[in-house]
Parts: C-alpha cells; structure tokens; sequence
C-alpha cells in the first residue's frame, strides 16, 4: 500500500486544541454497514446505538509526565522524552539533542543533579539514569509535561493531566492517551453497566512510536516500535467466553484493537499478554 493512499484533507481549524466542558459532548460518526449508512451524533448517544448485546473492552493505561526538561552543565535545553523503564531509576529515553550528549554527562533540573547519560550516542533511545536524593517519581512529579500530541499546537497546562486522561486510566505508563476513550464519563460508564453492558480491561501502553511520522512511500516498509501489553489470563478467559456467547466485542479504540489482534491464536482465541510486543496495525 502507498503512503499516498491514505492522503486527506483536514483542515487545521477542525484541530480541537482543547477539550469540550463535557466529554460526552464530543462528536461520534455512526456507520451502518448493514445499511451502508453515516450518521453524524454525539457521543453522549452511545446508550441508544447499542445494548446488553455488546460488551466493552477497554485500555486501561495511564499517560504519565513522561517529558522532562532539563539543562547541560553548560546551561544548554536538553529535552528528555521518557519510553520505557528497564529498572529502579534507569530508564530507555530519546534525547534531543542526543549525538552531543555523552556517556556520563549529567543533566540537571533547577539547581538539583537528577539523572546521569550512561551511554555512548549513536542509538535512538538512550539509557539514563537517576542519581538525585530525589526519587524519580518525585522529579517525574516536579518536572514532567504531559506529552500531548504534536497536532495539540499548545503548551501542556495543569488540566491536562486528568482531561488527557481516561476516566478509568489505572496502570501508569504511556506516553500518549488511548484517545476514543477521552469521551467516556463516570455517569456513561454506570449508564451503560445499568444496561448489562459489561467492559473488560486490557493494558497497552503506548509508545512514542505513535508519533513517529510515517516516512516510507510503501506502507509495509514502516518501523513498528514494540509496546507493552498485558491480559490477564482471568480478562483473556473472559472476553473468549462473552464471544463464544454470542456477544459483540466492542473494542474501544486502534490501542485496545490492536492489543485483541496481536493476542488472538489461529483460531481467534484470546491468550493472555505480557511482553514487550509489536503491534502492527
């Protein structure tokens, strides 16, 4: 498939920059395939579009202030976008700039030495690690930014930490949000488990590799970077045994999808995931 397939015209004032008051009051394209029909609605319908024949499936993951900034010795900006945590206080990060960075140089945070480069440049991620008489959670806690995405055209402000935020968010470590999940409020999750619509709860944190552009003219040539995901052996029991009842698996979002597909055996069968994946779609 060629990149250029999937060109489309969006223009920028139809970018929200910030959230609607209500996160219900977000929009929803309802599409009809039995009847080859679009609609335009409000997410706050969703109650009306489906019923006890559905079943949720949900990512449960937390977006944490995974951009920090700091200063060289020198004084100069040094940008470090947190990926993965390997152990205490050493983490896998992207560094910009990251070639004039070398190994043991140290990085600092207002007056405090917080983390320390322990490798050589030349790779994309570079491992860091924290040497404060800070904990990490406290310099993450203090300095961090909320990553928003690069079509966000503004500055993190402090809402953004619970509005970038799934209701339901619970095991911390992606970088960006599991987005179509934004539009769930506590009132709609009781609202739809009155209806006997149950929601499972997988985990995929997800990378910065989403926000990775697409480069290749050939599809298929595009670098998937790995992500975290988890089911449950009870949650991948679950979900097999709400299919193999006939209900509708309704997966919100391409995160929560694509952690489903990368699971499934031969047979469609759900098994359980813990690991460092990739996920292709």
């Amino acid at each position: 498939m060629k990149l250029s397939q999937f060109d489309f015209s969006l223009p920028p004032e139809l970018i929200a920059q910030f959230p609607p008051a209500n996160r219900t009051d977000s929009r929803m394209m309802v599409i009809n395939r039995a009847k080859r029909t679009i609609e335009d609605r409000k997410f706050s319908e969703l109650p009306q579009i489906i019923d006890d024949s559905y079943f949720l499936v949900l990512n449960d993951s937390r977006v944490f202030k995974a951009r920090l900034i700091g200063h060289r010795k020198s004084g100069g900006k040094v940008e470090i976008f947190m990926v993965r945590k390997i152990e205490d206080n050493c983490w896998l990060a992207l560094l910009r700039p990251s070639g004039r960075i070398k190994k043991n140089e140290q990085i600092y945070f207002g007056d405090d030495l917080s983390l320390t480069i322990t490798d050589d440049p030349g790779k994309v991620e570079r491992r860091i690690s924290f040497v404060s008489n800070k904990s990490e959670q406290e310099i993450i806690g203090q300095y961090g930014e909320v990553p928003l995405p690069p079509y966000i055209k503004r500055t993190a402000d402090s809402n953004d930490l619970s509005r970038y935020q799934t209701v339901y968010a619970d095991d911390s470590g992606s970088v960006a949000a599991p987005t179509a999940g934004l539009h769930f409020d506590d009132a709609m999750l009781k609202n739809l488990s009155e209806m006997n619509i149950k929601a499972e709860k997988i985990t995929l944190h997800v990378g910065p590799g989403t926000f990775k552009p697409v480069i290749v003219d050939e599809i298929e040539d595009h670098y998937v970077d790995p992500e975290l995901a988890r089911i449950s052996t009870e949650t991948a029991g679950s979900i097999n045994q709400r299919k193999n009842q006939g209900q509708k698996l309704l997966a919100v979002g391409t995160t929560s999808v694509r952690t489903l597909e990368t699971s499934a055996d031969a047979t469609g069968r759900l098994q359980p995931l813990n690991d460092l994946i990739n996920l292709y779609i």
